[in-house]
């Protein structure tokens, strides 16, 4: 595999490649896992070739700062390199433990998150990331503040007291332990940090989710010192009353299929979705035994990003 700059376009030799790759683990993964046991097969299978690809995009990004390219050629490549791999693999798990239709909707789902977030990794604007607060010190801050404030009221001694204690029944009810305020992706464009929470699509099990964005962003909200906005990406255009809730929130903004690709463009200057349009084909790219259980499960519709 010759590494240079024209690899971003080079869909055949990859896929090529990455075959090769997982032919050999899967004769020596033979050695290991017998048919029976087929799932742990299978991780292991994913683990393996998911870093064949780490060992590609270290070379790669080693030559690109010899070679001085830009962070649009670099994401190119990286792109090229993520998709072929993502190919790869779903085809080589499906042929050591076919895919139902759970499995296969949830696993493309896992896989679009971090292909989109390497447009933040390497932009072409200003932003950079940041790392968000953790939930102790959010605490301690407004515990400080409200404490300061309640000890300038004009009121006795015994009063404050019961206001701070009043207060901490507060925070009691919202958490009996440590609440995560780490998202998906944060960064800063230098007047703002956003707080991203990317989603493949809003189904019927988000009741547990949708309350803990509506309690992170409400957090976020009330951080006076810093200049915070929460945004929701979301893959697909058909989703639920919990997205709904999300958007009516005040809290979150939310974004769904091409408009979540226009914002990701806007903020890191690459046009993310005319790559996929003109890059990515999966069922031309599947091999034959892959295509043939996308058809006869009928997961067509999974593939569409």
């Amino acid at each position: 595999m010759d590494i240079d700059i024209n690899l971003r376009n080079n869909k055949a030799g990859l896929l090529a490649y990455f075959r090769s790759r997982a032919n050999e683990i899967v004769s020596e993964l033979a050695f290991q896992y017998s048919a029976t046991d087929y799932k742990k097969k299978a991780s292991a299978l994913n683990k393996a070739i998911i870093q064949s690809k780490e060992n590609l995009l270290s070379i790669v990004e080693e030559m690109a700062r010899t070679q001085h390219w830009t962070n649009s050629e670099v994401l190119e490549c990286v792109l090229m390199i993520t998709y072929t791999n993502d190919v790869v693999m779903l085809e080589s798990r499906n042929a050591v433990w076919q895919y139902d239709y759970m499995a296969f909707s949830r696993r493309v789902g896992e896989l679009w998150e971090p292909f989109c977030k390497l447009c933040f990794k390497y932009p072409s604007t200003r932003i950079a990331s940041f790392v968000p607060p953790l939930f102790s010190e959010v605490k301690a801050s407004l515990t400080t503040e409200i404490a300061n404030y309640i000890e300038g009221l004009a009121i006795r001694k015994d009063e404050k007291a019961q206001l701070k204690r009043y207060y901490d029944k507060v925070w009691g009810l919202v958490t009996s332990g440590e609440i995560q305020l780490e998202c998906d992706l944060h960064f800063t464009d230098g007047t703002t940090k956003y707080i991203v929470d990317f989603k493949s699509g809003f189904g019927s099990n988000e009741k547990g989710n949708t309350n803990r964005l509506l309690l992170v962003g409400s957090i976020y909200q009330n951080i006076e010192t810093e200049n915070y906005k929460c945004l929701i990406f979301v893959r697909s255009t058909e989703n639920n009353h919990y997205l709904t809730t999300l958007q009516n929130s005040g809290v979150w903004e939310t974004s769904c299929g091409a408009d979540t690709y226009s914002k990701i463009c806007h903020f890191t200057g690459f046009d993310i979705h005319h790559w996929i349009d003109n890059n990515i084909d999966w069922m031309n790219d599947f091999a034959p035994q892959m295509r043939e259980t996308i058809v006869h499960n009928n997961l067509q519709n999974y593939l569409i990003w």
